[in-house]
């Protein structure tokens, strides 16, 4: 039989031991030449980062569409002790207001793809043991954060192994009159019709071989976005294409997100271990 105030110390030890596990969080500032100003990043780190001198996998995790590089962690306070539990340094940038982490051809101004490719990237390899190679480098993201971890990954293949998108405006061509899209990012759907084509995942992926990426893709069953990832579900198929993708119950919104992620960070994390990047 157990004792009260031994049954209290063991509750107690339970109670703490996410507390005990849960990584580092570095805020920085990354400088963007290509923007002319400074853009922060949230850095996790695993909580065995300090214990040694390994080198670690990583994950960048992008916010949607009104988001900043806070929006994962205020989604999921657990991301830290999930970064432990899955030896990977997790790295969210800002990706803007409204970016979808593209070169605007409209706004030169915009340049967020290469931020995250050019600049955050590097900066944050000369900053942190990382595994400096694709095989160990993988991006996903939500809604908005969903089309730029599968534009980015598709059109630099020789950066990321693995990409994902969770409820993901992948085909922006059906969504011209929203999120100032037309204004702001890529111009009128008339005139600059090229612009619509050249930057939407549904077309980006294109590029892609059927050993390229691995690839996860899930979307909610009462979501907005749910008919354009089922139409690129079908291409992925029709070009085979191999990817894990998922519908289940849920809409647009946090509650979905915070579930999706557990299943996506499970998926990286085979993915780096089959890769041979994650240490024991």
């Amino acid at each position: 039989m157990i004792k009260p105030y031994l049954r209290s110390f063991i509750q107690l030890t339970f109670l703490l031991m996410p507390l005990w596990s849960a990584g580092r969080t570095d805020t920085v500032a990354v400088y963007s030449k290509s923007m002319n100003k400074q853009s922060s990043c949230l850095v996790i780190l695993p909580d065995s980062y300090n214990e040694n001198d390994v080198e670690f996998p990583v994950l960048y995790l992008l916010h949607g569409y009104g988001g900043n590089y806070l929006s994962w962690l205020n989604l999921d306070n657990e991301l830290p002790s999930k970064a432990s539990l899955y030896k990977m340094i997790i790295v969210c940038p800002d990706g803007g207001f409204r970016s979808w982490y593209l070169d605007s051809p409209i706004d030169s101004a915009m340049r967020y793809e290469t931020h995250v490719i050019h600049e955050v990237i590097p900066w944050i390899d000369s900053a942190y043991r990382t595994i400096r190679h694709r095989q160990a480098r993988a991006i996903s993201g939500l809604s908005m954060g969903g089309h730029g971890g599968l534009y980015l990954a598709s059109r630099h293949i020789d950066q990321f192994g693995a990409a994902g998108s969770s409820s993901g405006g992948v085909d922006i061509r059906q969504f011209t009159a929203s999120w100032e899209l037309k204004e702001k990012i890529l111009g009128d759907t008339v005139c600059c019709k090229e612009n619509w084509e050249k930057h939407t995942v549904y077309n980006v992926i294109d590029n892609l071989l059927p050993d390229n990426l691995s690839l996860i893709i899930d979307c909610g069953l009462d979501d907005f976005f749910l008919d354009v990832n089922r139409k690129l579900h079908e291409k992925l198929l029709s070009r085979h294409i191999p990817h894990e993708y998922i519908e289940r119950p849920g809409e647009h919104n946090s509650a979905y997100w915070k579930n999706s992620i557990d299943y996506q960070l499970l998926f990286f994390s085979k993915f780096f271990r089959l890769s041979g990047s994650l240490h024991k």
